[in-house]
């Protein structure tokens, strides 16, 4: 690998979401309003969860996390690009552009590991339910969330440290609206294959391993709702893992699209497209699917809500 200047380049260009001047404040406009949103829904998720004793269980010690880390997830990459807009100023500095790719694949990461560990939640409140409060101790959970921010801290910091050695010489924009991985590479005027390996295999192990815990928790989910004669009984017993699922379909259904391809296939428009969806929209959405088909997050919700709205 070629040993990299990072005085070869000081700052980069995010040309954004679209060059036309006009669109400019109808994109902020539009942008704000799903960030405040997604702000707010999540902010209120980890309020109401925190605020009600019966919702102190793993399941929804994990949403807390959950809404904690899709709150830093859109915050790596959308309050930037706003300044941008607001400024018209499109600049990054080449250190706070890859820090801006660092914590953004720490967070995707550990939205990651943490849906996986949601999955084996409901596989053993759903298959193995006289023994969750044993299987499923504080410890364990604590443990499991521990383990989701070292490997994804570890993980994005060696591909942030590799990507640190490589010549920015060329072109210096970015068609994109933040920092990612793959257009960064295209901009390199490096050897990029020993990294492209690296970042295949990293994708590969922390993508394939929490996918495989959540296919593996599924698959034991379904046998066992099959085995339930009533249909109320099936619905039931599916409704309690409905929403993780969505939430699994929408956040690998995004990132597959945009991360399993080589480099050299990466389209900046489609990519530009389907990280919107997983860096703003599937982040506003979370806190949606939980509580809309969550009764009892419903109804801390609701207590939280009307608490707000008496006078003291």
């Amino acid at each position: 690998m070629q040993k990299g200047n990072t005085s070869d380049i000081s700052e980069f260009l995010l040309l954004g979401l679209s060059e036309q001047p006009d669109h400019q404040l109808i994109l902020f406009g539009l942008f704000l309003t799903l960030y405040l949103v997604t702000m707010l829904g999540n902010l209120l998720i980890i309020l109401a969860i925190a605020s009600t004793s019966h919702l102190h269980s793993p399941m929804h010690f994990f949403l807390v996390n959950l809404s904690f880390i899709d709150s830093c997830f859109t915050s790596t990459t959308v309050p930037k690009m706003l300044m941008n807009i607001w400024a018209q100023h499109q600049t990054i500095s080449y250190v706070g552009c890859l820090t801006q790719m660092y914590f953004f694949m720490t967070f995707a990461l550990l939205d990651d590991f943490l849906l996986a560990a949601m999955a084996y939640d409901r596989y053993v409140a759903i298959c193995l339910p006289l023994h969750y409060t044993t299987v499923m101790s504080p410890t364990l959970c604590v443990v499991l969330v521990t383990m989701s921010w070292l490997c994804s801290h570890l993980i994005a910091l060696s591909l942030t440290l590799l990507m640190a050695q490589f010549s920015f010489c060329g072109s210096h924009v970015i068609p994109h609206f933040f920092c990612d991985l793959l257009p960064l590479l295209k901009l390199s005027c490096s050897d990029t294959s020993i990294f492209q390996v690296v970042m295949f295999i990293d994708a590969s192990l922390a993508g394939f391993i929490p996918f495989a815990c959540i296919l593996f928790s599924y698959i034991h989910i379904i046998f066992t709702i099959f085995r339930v004669p009533s249909a109320d009984g099936k619905h039931k017993v599916f409704s309690t893992c409905g929403s993780h699922l969505s939430v699994v379909i929408l956040f690998y259904g995004t990132l597959i699209l945009v991360y399993l391809q080589p480099s050299s296939s990466y389209s900046a428009d489609t990519g530009i497209i389907v990280s919107v969806m997983y860096t703003v929209v599937t982040p506003m959405l979370n806190p949606f699917i939980y509580s809309l088909r969550n009764k009892d997050i419903k109804r801390a919700l609701r207590k939280l809500l009307s608490k707000g709205m008496v006078p003291s």
